[in-house]
């Protein structure tokens, strides 16, 4: 079982916020919303792991808060 990682991980964030930025350039709400979608299950099936993906929802809905 994997490890959920909290802690800033990403080389050049900076960068990486742009170029997403940048994918949703031009596009309707629907059509950003269906992108993003469409990347969390990309990610999700990359990282594979059940319990890691349980804990990432569970981070992502006590940010929200």
């Amino acid at each position: 079982m994997g490890q959920l990682t909290l802690t800033p991980n990403i080389p050049d964030p900076d960068g990486f916020y742009a170029e997403l930025l940048a994918a949703h350039e031009g596009r309707d709400k629907a059509s950003s919303d269906a992108l993003n979608a469409r990347l969390v299950l990309v990610l999700a099936n990359h990282i594979g792991d059940r319990d890691v993906l349980t804990a990432a929802l569970k981070a992502a809905i006590t940010a929200g808060r």
